[in-house]
């Protein structure tokens, strides 16, 4: 059972820096968006993200904060598998930071990108969750997930999207239509890859499966973890498996990182 910790609920960070920036025209206007109360619990170790219910939002190792905790995040990072050198990787819903963190210490050479509308959030990853502060490289942006992928969309240059986006009350993603996963398939470079956290026992999957077939050239699925989840990988772009590369691959990342991309690569082939 998790410990409740006092609930955080913490100001927009509206200040200037570097990297850090609210996206739109109308940016300077005042928004009033309701959230959940950003709350904490600790366990065994683990540091736990939720919106005031016992949903966890995300999760931080405290003697290991870089490292990816939940396995489903660790899926996350399946694109890994097939491009080992990306420019633009973003993410869509910031949680505790982990995959953020992780992809900005793995890629020194790619732009990071994080998107998150609750500016709690935002604060709470840099006070308890070791996330960095924006620089070059990192760059956290404080907008809808809708507006700034619509906007990214006519740009195509993300080569890794992930999309993690749950409310409070952790039905299934808040963002789900056919309109949104093909903003997401137009913002992505040729060959793009999209990794979207799903909840497989719920009506929302088989929703966001169709939409997201509907957008994407090759969809997969891979096995489910924790209490529902399933992460599903979309392609730009028609993809063959290489399977014996895609172990040598998969051999490479966990040398590299320890995560268990082996895994990764036996889920692919029971989801084709």
């Amino acid at each position: 059972m998790l410990i409740r910790r006092k609930s955080i609920e913490a100001q927009a960070n509206t200040k200037a820096g570097p990297n850090r920036r609210r996206l739109g025209a109308d940016a300077a206007k005042p928004r009033t968006p309701r959230f959940a109360p950003v709350t904490l619990s600790e366990l065994d170790g683990v540091r736990y993200l939720h919106f005031g219910t016992e949903w966890v939002q995300g999760a931080m190792r405290i003697r290991k904060p870089d490292w990816i905790e939940l396995e489903y995040a660790q899926q996350m990072m399946a694109w890994m598998l097939f491009n080992p050198a990306p420019r633009h990787i973003v993410q869509l819903g910031l949680g505790t930071g982990a995959l953020t963190k992780f992809a900005y210490r793995e890629f020194p050479q790619a732009q990071v990108t994080a998107v998150e509308l609750n500016p709690a959030v935002v604060a709470i990853c840099h006070s308890m969750f070791k996330l960095p502060e924006p620089d070059e490289r990192l760059m956290l942006i404080e907008s809808d997930a809708m507006d700034f992928i619509l906007h990214a969309a006519g740009h195509g240059i993300i080569d890794a999207l992930q999309v993690d986006l749950y409310d409070a009350t952790a039905r299934g993603p808040v963002l789900d239509t056919p309109e949104f996963y093909q903003a997401c398939y137009d913002s992505l470079s040729p060959g793009g890859i999209m990794t979207v956290n799903l909840f497989g026992d719920h009506p929302s999957y088989a929703r966001n499966l169709k939409a997201m077939e509907f957008a994407f050239d090759t969809v997969v699925s891979l096995p489910e973890v924790h209490d529902g989840n399933v992460v599903a990988l979309a392609f730009k772009g028609q993809r063959q498996f290489d399977f014996p590369a895609l172990y040598e691959r998969a051999a490479q990342i966990e040398a590299q990182t320890r995560l268990p991309a082996k895994s990764w690569v036996n889920g692919i082939k029971s989801g084709i």
